[in-house]
């Protein structure tokens, strides 16, 4: 990036004197202190536990160059560049929107319940094929982040691959207005944040606030079998691409072979190459299906694209195998957790090789409301005692469930433990776990399993 002062000054609608500085270029842009480096733009957000103001000596000390002020901030610091702004996060926005169409990539949006973060990854590595390509970088995927992100693209950026998450209604909608997305895809629609959001039928319109900003002639990639889509779609222009199953998509995978690691696919509609993704699970097929649309769109050959998919470069774990101290192996899904995604990864779980028995540990899912109990109960659809050995269930979400599973597996083969019991499911664990066997563990973040897979890989 280089971005003159007068041009970020231009584009925010800087309130001061600012023209002794314009010919001053920016490098990069920061919000936290941390990362601000010689030539950065400073921008002290507000409304968190302190306010971003605060910090502008230690930005000075770390080499800013210019810093966005709010008007409402009286002590402006001396001898150092300042833009007066009426809300500096907006300025941020309105930069980033300057940035992006001064560089003018296309603009992949993505979103969904469950599978965003994969399939960014997924469609970055496609376009990197054939394109200059950037990504969200971790998850930063909201109302600063997705800036964040753009601001830091590279300015010969071809393509910008965003991710957009949200767990009330109208946040998508800001980021799509934000981004203008040329393409938007939808991943699925599952439970998440359904406390804040009413319904699966409430999340579905929340996450179509994607087309809010959409290019009138662009392209949107939904899933085909989610009839809760079917009606906020018919008003659309643009164009819709459906990817799942046959009978309802333009676009579907025939699996061929699946390991612990790996799952291989061919998709009909492009040719019957074989694709293999670096990823567990049947669907996450479905999430490669969306890259391929996204890359066929944009011209890239079937035996590109599945190259992309082959060695893309996955954000930071959210899914990951690994070794329990006495051998074992380890499914570690402790980042986050919903029914849809829970259900998923036990029926991928459940159908895996293993020379000694599955196991898993299940833990509350948050943010469900009054659906919570039934949604925590309905995992017993996932759960077969003819493939898994033992059922651990940790918290008090989780006890309507070891009730459904009570009559099935006995209490010998499903336990429940309290919040408080945690030390008592660890002892357990390392009790039953054989060096044969094969541990899934899933819930939500809260829930700390990542403490549970830390003591079970200690020696």
């Amino acid at each position: 990036m280089n971005l003159s002062i007068k041009e970020i000054a231009t584009a925010v609608g800087a309130q001061n004197s600012w023209q002794d500085w314009a010919k001053l270029t920016v490098t990069d842009v920061e919000f936290d202190t941390r990362k601000v480096g010689a030539g950065s733009l400073f921008v002290p957000l507000q409304g968190g536990a302190r306010d971003g103001h605060e910090f502008i000596q230690t930005a000075i000390d770390q080499g800013a160059m210019v810093a966005f002020w709010s008007e409402t901030v009286s002590e402006r610091p001396v001898d150092f560049p300042v833009l007066v702004v009426a809300d500096t996060l907006v300025a941020f926005q309105q930069l980033a929107q300057y940035y992006l169409a001064k560089c003018e990539p296309k603009v992949i949006g993505v979103t969904g319940s469950n599978g965003k973060t994969t399939t960014k990854d997924m469609i970055a590595s496609v376009l990197g094929q054939q394109f200059k390509t950037y990504k969200t970088q971790g998850n930063y995927n909201n109302h600063i982040g997705l800036p964040y992100t753009i601001l830091h693209m590279p300015a010969n950026t071809e393509m910008l691959v965003l991710e957009m998450g949200m767990d009330h209604f109208g946040e998508i909608e800001v980021l799509s207005q934000l981004a203008k997305p040329d393409v938007a895809a939808i991943t699925m629609i599952g439970e998440s944040h359904i406390e804040f959001l009413g319904s699966r039928q409430g999340i579905a319109q929340a996450k179509m606030e994607i087309v809010a900003g959409l290019n009138p002639d662009g392209l949107l990639v939904v899933p085909g079998d989610e009839p809760l889509l079917a009606p906020l779609l018919a008003p659309l222009t643009v164009d819709v691409i459906k990817f799942g199953q046959p009978s309802t998509s333009q676009i579907s995978g025939q699996l061929i072979a699946e390991t612990k690691a790996t799952t291989t696919f061919t998709v009909a509609a492009l040719g019957e190459l074989a694709v293999t993704i670096p990823v567990l699970g049947h669907y996450n097929m479905n999430n490669a299906l969306i890259a391929l649309v996204i890359g066929d769109y944009f011209g890239i050959p079937l035996d590109k694209m599945a190259h992309g998919l082959a060695t893309m470069n996955l954000t930071a774990s959210r899914t990951e195998w690994l070794k329990a101290w006495n051998g074992a192996e380890i499914l570690s899904d402790v980042y986050n957790a919903n029914p849809t995604a829970m259900g998923l990864v036990l029926d991928t779980f459940s159908q895996l090789p293993t020379a000694g028995n599955r196991l898993v540990v299940l833990a509350d899912m948050g943010e469900l409301g009054e659906q919570s109990a039934s949604l925590h109960e309905s995992m017993a659809a996932h759960i077969e005692a003819t493939k898994i050995k033992s059922v651990y269930l940790f918290g008090q979400q989780m006890e309507v469930l070891y009730r459904a599973l009570l009559p099935v597996f006995g209490p010998e083969r499903v336990t429940h433990f309290n919040l408080a019991s945690k030390s008592e499911l660890m002892a357990q664990l390392r009790a039953d776990l054989q060096p044969t066997d094969m541990l899934m563990l899933k819930g939500s973040n809260s829930m700390k399993l990542i403490e549970i897979v830390e003591n079970l890989i200690e020696n």
